[in-house]
């Protein structure tokens, strides 16, 4: 337990610094939501091109790590969707319920998985990070779509932006370089290096700042129902299958983490964007992030990390 502590405490400490940071209102209302876009088009996309442009994919078992995620995540999204009447949820409010249940802070799983096993341990986050966020992206605007909250303008805007997002492109121009063999030539590899190493601390204060502890007095059946899922039933399945299918310990606790991690806070702007319900939203971002400051260093643990 002190291992895993020890890399995922300064983690938590720069979340807490963050929203130390944005209850403080420093260094400025306008000066965070300008961060988040750089870290978000930037500076992260920088860390996935360069971590898969010259990893060696090779010694990711990536089948066994999809069916192990994505396995879980899917089972997870159907298992929601047949029980969404007995949630006694409105539309609006299932969109969020499934978003808080399905998405994942990608910065704490990329941040966790180096702190826990270096550069191994980043190898695997960018695969997993490169299999995850287009499933997990398009299985959220399908359940708006499916929901009936989405116009016929804001579906095609939707899925527009699908093929714009950077972090699914950070992950085909990462794979398109190693695969091509092409690489990061020259000063490039320092240059895209140095960039990448300002995503995760940056993004983890990030994501201190947008927590909203007012909104954790909400309290409802959606609630509950995507904490359980997202901080006890997806890990402890993709722990499950991750074992079944006989992980190596690195890729096994990768798995893990990223399946127990908290929810994006990328999803409150989605839920304001797609009509949902952006107010059980940020009650589930920050609920998760800091039940996760309990939950993952167990889970971890569990594993044998």
């Amino acid at each position: 337990m002190a291992d895993v502590a020890g890399a995922l405490g300064p983690l938590f400490l720069l979340i807490l610094l963050g929203a130390g940071l944005g209850w403080l209102r420093q260094p400025g209302a306008d000066f965070w939501p300008q961060l988040e876009r750089l870290i978000y088009f930037l500076l992260f996309p920088a860390m996935l091109v360069a971590t898969l442009a010259t990893a060696d994919v090779s010694q990711v078992p990536v089948g066994k790590v999809a069916l192990s995620l994505l396995g879980a995540m899917g089972t997870f999204a159907v298992l929601l969707w047949r029980i969404r009447g007995r949630l006694g949820l409105e539309a609006a409010a299932f969109t969020s319920a499934f978003q808080g249940a399905l998405r994942f802070n990608t910065y704490v799983g990329v941040a966790g998985a180096a702190a826990l096993h270096g550069a191994p341990g980043a190898t695997v986050a960018a695969v997993a990070v490169a299999l995850m966020v287009p499933v997990v992206n398009v299985l959220c605007v399908a359940s708006f779509i499916a929901a009936g909250t989405l116009g016929t303008s804001s579906l095609g805007r939707s899925l527009a932006a699908l093929g714009r997002n950077p972090l699914i492109l950070g992950c085909l121009i990462g794979i398109g370089l190693n695969v091509s063999g092409i690489g990061l030539p020259g000063w490039s590899a320092a240059t895209v290096e140095l960039l990448g190493r300002a995503a995760l601390p940056l993004g983890l204060v990030a994501v201190g700042v947008a927590l909203r502890p007012a909104a954790l007095v909400r309290r409802d059946r959606g609630i509950l129902a995507s904490h359980l899922v997202k901080l006890a039933l997806m890990p402890a399945l993709a722990l499950v299958l991750a074992l079944l299918l006989g992980l190596d310990p690195v890729s096994r606790d990768v798995v893990l983490l990223f399946a127990a991690l908290p929810t994006a806070t990328s999803a409150y702007i989605l839920a304001r964007q797609l009509a949902g319900d952006a107010e059980m939203m940020a009650a589930l971002i920050t609920g998760q992030t800091l039940l996760a400051m309990a939950t993952l260093p167990l889970w971890l643990r569990l594993a044998g990390a």
